[in-house]
């Protein structure tokens, strides 16, 4: 079979849209590519198993729609497959409608939509568009492969065949019946399959516009699939993959042996939704000093506050570690409690301190908009944010609106209450609240332009200025300083 995996172009009056695997969607003034490691990890399985295979990423190559069109009605693929989130669904169903009209009698497109949205709403998209099929939970690399082997299975295969038999967490429609193959299931071997091949997947395309790269040209990886914790009650993540699952330190490693071998990699963030901890962290810290590896690259991963102690954190340093991104969302106990964060205030800033102190470079997420936040609560975590910046104990930050996403108990607990002020998904892209909360919309905006304005503080610029030790510095702080004022006019009213 031919299939493509493609972003299309989607709206770009509101910005560059972070679409390929982002937990929270955002349209950016300055574009931000992030690698899809799970759709990159796709395409490598299903040109391995022999499908030609085109990857046409059109926001990072920055297509226009006519372009896009025109690629696929000369490519004449027999499936394309797209990467969905609920901000932008409703232009992925328009988009779909615009592909079937390719269709003719000697040419059938079939398409496919994952990602989170799809998995908490599969029969939505099916009464809103003419998908053909649906991939839900996280392991839609696998799921798309099994499909396709399955689409392009010789006629009379017996059904006893491996290719012959769907997996569990297929959508699709037959006979103006939506069916599904049963519920996903997460037992797929991640230590089976090949390593990304980067060519095919365009990797240099995502490799320089991402700020939490230092040196470029950079990359990602996912030592794991998601989150150990997993229970954070605003992220959509957890749907898609309730129980983790680790490769082995030994297939990581040489993954990083391979990128740093073959591509000439610099940096590397592993995009896993928190990085192992524990015994697995100890012996792969040990294994890239080892290699070598530490002295050749900086790898940056998310991490859950309260998970190191600080000998931990002194041996991800020598390993090679740079930036460790932690999700604070907010200062005030009630708020970290009701979202399941598992964390307490004091241990937020004393692990950024800890952190810092061992040479390592936080970042800190922070969100504003909760309903049961009041003026005064986002007060606190303003200056909580403001605080631990000016005093060095976080390196850089993300400010953002709350979103709660179908799918997740915050949506849920939102629906209940009442809080939702829409239900059009096209509301749910950041630019505005869609929860009712008790400070006008505007005010929540002001709060998160107000902490990106932190790094206009003569303190945090002096700090910068004296941590500079090489060029690398400089053209990152260079491109910092470029990105923080696009994300106080992302937030303009």
């Amino acid at each position: 079979m031919k299939i493509i995996i493609s972003y299309p172009p989607l709206n770009k009056e509101k910005g560059c849209p972070t679409l390929g695997q982002n937990r929270q969607f955002q349209y950016f003034k300055a574009p931000t590519y992030i690698y899809p490691v799970v759709p990159a990890q796709g395409a490598t399985m299903l040109k391995k198993a022999g499908h030609e295979v085109i990857w046409n990423d059109c926001i990072a190559q920055g297509w226009n729609y006519q372009q896009f069109l025109d690629f696929v009605k000369k490519e004449e693929p027999d499936l394309i497959a797209f990467e969905t989130k609920t901000p932008v669904i409703k232009q992925h169903w328009r988009i779909i409608g615009d592909l079937k009209r390719l269709s003719s009698i000697d040419y059938r497109l079939s398409t496919v939509l994952f990602g989170d949205h799809v998995t908490a709403l599969p029969e939505e998209s099916f009464q809103n568009s003419q998908v053909d099929f649906v991939l839900t939970g996280g392991d839609y690399d696998f799921l798309l492969l099994n499909l396709c082997n399955f689409l392009n299975r010789p006629t009379g295969q017996p059904a006893n065949r491996p290719t012959a038999v769907l997996e569990p967490g297929i959508w699709y429609s037959e006979n103006l019946q939506i069916k599904n193959t049963g519920k996903f299931q997460l037992n797929h071997d991640l230590n089976s399959v090949s390593f990304i091949d980067r060519g095919l997947t365009q990797w240099q395309l995502y490799a320089y516009k991402n700020g939490n790269y230092k040196r470029t040209p950079g990359t990602y990886i996912m030592s794991a699939r998601d989150c150990w914790w997993g229970k954070c009650s605003f992220c959509s993540w957890p749907q898609i993959y309730p129980q983790y699952r680790c490769r082995s330190v030994e297939n990581v490693l040489d993954e990083i042996g391979s990128l740093i071998q073959n591509y000439r990699v610099r940096e590397i963030m592993d995009d896993s939704g928190t990085f192992p901890a524990g015994k697995w962290l100890k012996d792969f810290c040990e294994g890239m000093i080892k290699r070598g590896y530490n002295k050749k690259i900086y790898l940056d991963c998310n991490m859950r506050f309260g998970a190191l102690n600080f000998s931990e954190l002194k041996l991800m340093k020598k390993a090679g570690f740079r930036l460790l991104l932690y999700g604070l969302e907010s200062a005030n106990q009630k708020t970290l409690d009701r979202l399941k964060k598992n964390v307490k205030v004091e241990t937020i800033i004393e692990e950024c301190r800890l952190a810092t102190k061992a040479g390592l470079f936080p970042h800190i997420t922070i969100m504003f908009g909760y309903p049961w936040e009041a003026y005064e609560d986002a007060s606190k975590t303003f200056e909580l944010g403001r605080w631990l910046l000016l005093k060095g104990y976080a390196y850089t930050m993300q400010a953002t609106l709350v979103v709660p996403y179908p799918g997740t108990p915050l949506f849920e607990e939102c629906r209940l209450n009442n809080w939702l002020k829409t239900t059009d998904w096209n509301d749910y892209d950041m630019k505005q609240p869609v929860m009712r909360t008790p400070m006008p919309d505007g005010q929540v905006s002001v709060f998160v332009q107000d902490m990106y304005r932190v790094s206009y503080n003569p303190k945090f610029i002096a700090r910068k200025l004296f941590s500079i030790r090489d060029f690398d510095d400089l053209k990152y702080f260079w491109r910092a300083a470029k990105k923080v004022g696009g994300h106080i006019f992302d937030f303009k009213r």
